[in-house]
């Protein structure tokens, strides 16, 4: 007789068995090896069990993989895909297929970390590299940045970067009327909290009798005017201000650029370089500055230096400009950059070069001259005779019955407050022209119309400097050489498609296939942000699920998904805070605690909102020292506006006292705001909006699994009580018919929208109990590591019951005293065991911060501790003398290539034991391409873009 069926184990093949690394019986073994019996009790001793929640986190029931896929499809089908002709920042682009499989959806690419450690960053780090020389090349200026976040943003920030670099003390600020009014709002309210007015007028006439610290134009303008700037940037000039050009980076192939027009800083987006609009984002925006302003530019830079051998190396440049060092003196807490996106960018600009650019842009300017004239022949007169890609004109009475008939076409029409807007882009055919034509009545033959056709870039403005003249920018034509390039870059990176990625307070969990797939699906890479809202009802739909689910699981009441990174989420909090305080006539409120371990930009958000940071200090435990907070609110009760506090704690513990930091704040006047960057401790087990907090954002791309991408794309909604939810950032471009008491903080209404898509199948396909489950396992990684290292390094905090968080700080300092080991030697030869060093350094200096994740397997973490604890015994062999500090292995570290083939070998250890030390695998060595950087020689000899290729020919005469 057969035996019957035994049921079916569905768990042995879910995404949540996929997603967490740990399998059952590995959860075991690690469970004896921290003394726990169960998750439950490890759990218990590490939370406090008055903020533990009660009742189940309910999601609905957890989706396989296959099913998630279709419920993304049923959305997707609810999105209407048009051609998008509306303009004002955002093109319809061509990604090359090369780019989108290689880079876009390759995990060597999006898994990668913020290029801190740059021996194992040389490929993304060149990467940036190129894409600096682009925008230094096309901009005309000395100085770009590796990009920041939107256009809205960098705008807002070179006005920051203008008042405190002028000449000129005035607290005005010019807007030329026609820039993008997206661009506008987020400028509105950087400036409010900050005491800075706007003047939004015409350049030509207003500046006469304005005193202003800068100005800021559009080039072309939002309505596709093309006007020469140099009279307003000489009056700019004249009175002391700096003078800012938003230019279009495609445009800038054709027209002369805002560096020979004699700008001081440029900015923009650089979404039209093969980057999907996506709603709205992510993009990559880019700034560029003359050189007296390089140490005052915001966002990271990239820099050339030279390694222990003397040979090139890329490297962050200027690193001590950052809000994490400056804290309260930072001018920006810009955190999260678009790097992914800008590789993106750059390398359209690698495989098209400025002969295949300047093709695209010709084309597209065709195209909208064409259209011009056409137009013309059915009455409509452009309102500018000189444009590169977008056409506007006054429609007059028959303007919605031209709207009507586009969207009958599938087309969206720009709508100005006086006029119809036609963007053109590379993706316009001559038959979306002709349906142009259609919709404004008339049938015209594209062909026939465009022997009449006539330039219209204004003579005077036409570019005459080359551009793109590196090398990389010519090498690259055919696919297969392109292919090898993206595949060789990737090649010197560490990713988490090779190792674990132990960084404390940067959750780099692995961001599952399924959840990257619906990203480049059209109906959701293809939609511009600001299409009637019909079109849109997928993105919608999720947008109102998301919203539910992030507030079952923090326990706050109302959402904005509007943040594009957590620091930006911060601002935003911030920002509501001080619009409740002002709402109820407390708007003297100006005083933000911080305690001393707090994230660097927590006290740099506060002082972009115009608020007195106070610090407060922290007891031996590494917790909120209760006496001095509570001094401090008393001495400040009068002006106390807010805490900002990050739980768990910075240094990796669940403090006990939370519960009564909040009631002392709250009793004090101030509101509690909790950065949410150490949510993965929480999520299922407690809710910030229960035990005492009124806002928080979240970081998606830590907790809720969206891709760092080498350092972006990230994402930062703020969730808030009911008292705050008034003053959730609004956006004047949206439909939904609600006053909002502050502006936007991003140029999109939901931010990058796009990627919203990979946190909320993660969401589908975990359900509450997963990530619950998820939770636990994080906490249990984490108390594991912290009980294999023990004995080998001190582990600095612990709580009460002697459990950390989802993370732990060992402390290597004891070592320097009695080996002259340096955190950064570990940190080096943790290389060539091809593992990622974790956190260095912070939040206590000369440490070394570890988050393992729940996506860790028990396997990936043993091996992680053997080689932390190979390293503690290469350490001693210095302890005892065998050889010094300096001609250790330690301090040669990281090993490369270069070293295994040294014929000169002479150092005081054999040649394996560098190259291949203990434990280590030889089949599968990851070889950085470059020794250790040298930090100072870089920031000395400052070089942030590839030389002209004029530079070269000199070198080889």
């Amino acid at each position: 007789m057969n035996a019957p069926f035994k049921p079916i184990d569905d768990a042995a093949t879910s995404f949540v068995r996929r997603h967490i690394g740990p399998a059952p019986r590995d959860v075991a073994a690690m469970l004896e090896t921290v003394g726990a019996k169960s998750l439950s009790e490890l759990v218990s001793q590490t939370m406090p069990a008055a903020i533990r929640q009660a009742a189940p986190l309910d999601l609905g029931p957890a989706l396989s993989e296959t099913e998630a896929l279709g419920h993304m499809r049923e959305l997707a089908a609810q999105n209407r895909v048009f051609t998008s002709l509306i303009g004002q920042g955002y093109s319809g682009t061509i990604m090359p297929a090369v780019i989108q499989r290689n880079v876009l959806e390759n995990p060597a690419w999006y898994t990668a970390y913020t290029p801190y450690q740059p021996e194992i960053s040389q490929g993304r780090l060149e990467a940036l590299f190129n894409f600096q020389t682009m925008i230094c090349d096309l901009t005309g200026l000395d100085v770009a940045n590796a990009s920041l976040l939107d256009e809205g943003t960098a705008a807002a920030e070179a006005m920051a970067l203008a008042e405190r670099s002028a000449k000129a003390k005035t607290k005005a600020f010019l807007v030329d009327r026609n820039v993008h009014p997206q661009t506008l709002a987020v400028l509105r309210t950087r400036a409010k909290p900050l005491g800075w007015s706007l003047i939004v007028g015409d350049p030509a006439t207003d500046l006469d009798a304005a005193d202003v610290f800068g100005g800021l134009l559009q080039y072309p303008d939002t309505t596709g005017r093309l006007s020469d700037p140099r009279a307003a940037i000489a009056k700019l000039h004249d009175k002391g201000a700096l003078a800012i050009l938003a230019a279009d980076l495609l445009a800038l192939t054709l027209i002369a650029s805002p560096g020979e027009l004699g700008a001081d800083i440029a900015i923009g987006s650089a979404q039209r370089f093969g980057v999907p609009m996506g709603y709205g984002g992510p993009h990559a925006a880019y700034m560029a500055v003359r050189d007296a302003l390089k140490r005052s530019l915001p966002g990271r830079i990239v820099g050339l230096s030279v390694d222990s051998r003397g040979a090139p190396a890329y490297r962050l440049a200027l690193q001590t400009r950052e809000q994490h060092i400056r804290r309260e003196k930072a001018t920006s807490n810009i955190c999260t950059a678009q790097v992914l996106l800008a590789v993106i960018a750059a390398m359209y600009a690698v495989y098209h070069g400025p002969e295949g650019l300047t093709t695209i842009a010709r084309n597209v300017h065709r195209r909208a001259a064409v259209l011009a004239a056409g137009l013309r022949k059915l009455g409509f007169a452009p309102a500018s005779e000189t444009f590169f890609d977008t056409v506007s004109v006054d429609a007059g009475a028959r303007r919605e019955d031209i709207i009507a008939r586009a969207l009958a076409e599938k087309i969206n029409l720009g709508r100005g407050d006086q006029c119809l807007r036609i963007a053109l882009d590379e993706t316009t055919t001559p038959e979306t022209v002709e349906a142009v034509w259609r919709a404004f009545g008339g049938k015209l033959a594209y062909a026939a119309v465009e022997t009449e056709a006539r330039e219209a870039l204004p003579s005077e403005l036409k570019r005459q400097s080359r551009f793109l003249t590196h090398p990389v920018f010519h090498a690259h034509r055919s696919e297969t050489e392109m292919l090898r390039y993206l595949r060789k870059l990737a090649d010197r990176d560490l990713a988490l498609d090779r190792a674990m990625i132990p960084l404390g307070s940067c959750t780099m969990k692995l961001n599952g296939t399924t959840e990257m797939i619906p990203l480049t699906w059209p109906e959701f890479s293809s939609l511009h942000p600001f299409v009637p809202r019909d079109q849109a009802a997928g993105y919608h739909a999720m947008f109102r699920k998301l919203e539910d689910w992030l507030c079952r699981i923090s326990g706050y009441d109302a959402v904005s998904l509007q943040p594009n990174s957590g620091a930006q989420g911060e601002y935003a909090g911030l920002l509501a805070i001080e619009a409740y305080h002002a709402a109820r006539g407390q708007g003297h409120r100006k005083v933000c605690l911080i305690p001393s371990s707090a994230h660097g930009t927590n006290p740099a958000s506060a002082q972009m909102v115009g608020m007195e940071v106070v610090v407060v200090a922290c007891d031996s435990r590494g917790d909120v020292d209760v006496a001095d907070l509570k001094a401090k609110a008393e001495k400040h009760a009068d002006r106390l506006a807010a805490i900002m506090i990050t739980y768990p704690s910075t240094h990796g513990v669940f403090e006990e006292h939370i519960g009564e930091i909040c009631e002392i704040v709250h009793a004090h006047g101030g509101q509690v705001y909790l950065d949410g960057a150490n949510l993965n401790a929480q999520v299922g087990l407690a809710r910030p909006g229960d035990y005492g907090a009124d806002v928080s954002h979240f970081n998606l791309h830590k907790t809720f699994c969206i891709p760092h991408g080498g350092g972006g794309p990230g994402m930062g909604p703020i969730g808030v009580k009911a008292h705050l939810a008034p003053y959730l950032p609004g956006h004047p471009l949206t439909d939904d018919g609600v006053a909002h008491a502050i502006g936007p903080v991003s140029a999109a209404p939901f931010g990058s929208a796009s990627i919203l898509t990979i946190s909320y199948i993660y969401m589908l396909l975990m359900g509450g109990d997963g990530l619950k489950q998820a939770t636990e396992i994080a906490i249990l990684n984490a108390n594991y590591i912290a009980a294999r290292l023990e004995a080998h390094y001190p582990v600095l905090y612990r709580n009460v019951r002697g459990r950390v968080a989802h993370e732990c700080i060992v402390d290597p300092r004891p070592l320097k005293q009695t080996s002259g080991v340096t955190v950064d030697d570990i940190a080096k030869r943790l290389i060539d065991y091809g593992f990622h060093a974790p956190t260095m350094s912070f939040p206590v200096p000369g440490t070394l911060m570890i988050e393992p994740t729940e996506s860790e397997s028990k396997a990936e973490l043993d091996r992680f501790c053997d080689a932390m604890i190979a390293i503690r015994k290469e350490i001693a062999e210095v302890e005892q003398g065998r050889f010094k500090i300096e001609a250790s292995p330690l301090r040669h570290a990281p090993h490369t290539v270069h070293d295994i083939a040294d014929d000169d070998w002479s150092r005081a250890y054999r040649r394996s034991e560098g190259c291949f030390p203990a434990g280590s695998s030889r089949s599968d060595k990851y070889w950085c391409p470059v020794g250790r950087v040298d930090n100072v020689y870089g920031d000395r000899n400052l070089v942030c873009s590839c030389p002209p290729m004029a530079d070269y020919a000199q070198a080889a005469e």
